[in-house]
């Protein structure tokens, strides 16, 4: 609908309008974002500006383009001062999480400047927050299945985030009910064993996936990363001990395992 059409329309029009679910799906990062704005207040231009900040993000952050400003620092034509302030703030949370997690989560897992083990959720986490300050009280931010969730799906209704099984195609291994919750998994279904333990210097290899639900994605997303290389004992205990954090590990034979407190937000399906 166009600006000046909106302008005209009847109050009572345009509160039906925006009481209509925003949907968009959108490939960014080499992997499928979606957005779902439902409920009283959702403006279909906040949803694009997510959808722009995601593809900015991506320019500013991939390791694959030569010219992003994270290919750039990593080869020093750039310092950090001469860096988006945004670029400051995410090596800032990397800092964050490598010391939270004795050093399992690493700003160079692969030898070079790496920061995506965070970038992907402090993307979402963010482009939530847009849609929040854009009059948002009920959306869903999803991006390659780490996901942002503000206020509930409807009728009183929890949002349900079902977790991948990560060796059985097409199959859950949980589905997570809640509201204002972030959900985010790491593990071996996409992309292989790409995620580094840094104390070895090699693919951390002891399990399948690992999932972890709290409120704030970039930190669930850094926490689901670094427990991965960690390995199932430590990083069940590492998750145990931080405020506000359940997971739930896949081993490579298939067996789950998860914290004390998982079963009050996800179901496990077998």
């Amino acid at each position: 609908m166009s600006l000046t059409a909106t302008a005209y329309a009847s109050p009572s029009l345009t509160a039906a309008l925006r009481a209509t679910p925003v949907r968009r799906v959108e490939e960014c990062m080499g992997t499928v974002f979606s957005l779902d704005a439902r409920g009283v207040g959702v403006d279909p231009d906040a949803v694009d500006a997510a959808i722009r900040w995601l593809h900015w993000v991506d320019r500013t952050f991939s390791t694959y383009q030569p010219d992003s400003v994270v290919s750039r620092l990593s080869r020093g034509e750039l310092t950090v001062d001469e860096c988006p302030a945004e670029v400051r703030e995410v090596l800032g949370l990397v800092r964050v999480a490598s010391i939270a997690s004795d050093g399992y989560f690493s700003e160079a897992p692969h030898g070079f400047l790496d920061p995506t083990g965070i970038v992907k959720g402090w993307a979402v986490e963010r482009a939530s927050d847009m849609l929040v300050a854009a009059g948002s009280t009920s959306h869903v931010v999803n991006g390659g299945g780490d996901v942002q969730l503000v206020g509930e799906a409807g009728a009183g209704r929890p949002w349900r985030v079902g977790v991948a099984h990560p060796l059985r195609p097409r199959r859950l291994v949980a589905v997570v009910s809640a509201s204002d919750v972030a959900v985010a998994t790491s593990g071996t279904a996409e992309r292989g064993r790409h995620i580094v333990d840094p104390h070895r210097g090699a693919p951390a290899d002891e399990l399948a996936s690992f999932t972890v639900v709290g409120p704030r994605l970039a930190w669930v997303d850094a926490c689901a990363t670094a427990a991965f290389a960690m390995g199932p004992e430590r990083g069940l205990a590492w998750i145990e001990g931080l405020p506000g954090l359940e997971a739930l590990a896949v081993l490579p034979n298939g067996r789950t395992r998860h914290t004390t407190g998982f079963t009050a937000w996800g179901a496990l399906t077998d």
